[in-house]
């Protein structure tokens, strides 16, 4: 995951946290955190590189919406850097 824009880590999180993973409901999340507007031009791009990677898998839903899930790959990326990152800050929930 040290080769990923943190847009692109990101990204992961929120695939990985979505009930339903399409491209909009995925850009609506990113928008919130980010607090402003993602535009489909950065968006697309960093989801092909994702899938590109390996990371993420993408399928058809319907004629006109693709769906996005991470792929194995993306799962164990995902573990090993919050594992990394508890070795270095204790969070209290």
């Amino acid at each position: 995951m040290n080769d990923l824009t943190g847009f692109q880590r990101d990204t992961l999180y929120v695939i990985a946290g979505l009930d339903d993973p399409h491209g909009l409901a995925i850009k609506d999340e990113l928008e919130e955190y980010y607090a402003s507007e993602i535009n489909p031009g950065q968006l697309y791009p960093n989801l092909d590189a994702l899938i590109e990677k390996g990371l993420v898998e993408k399928s058809q839903k319907d004629g006109r919406t693709n769906e996005y899930a991470l792929a194995h790959k993306g799962t164990r990326e995902i573990e090993e850097r919050t594992k990394w990152k508890s070795d270095y800050i204790e969070i209290d929930g």
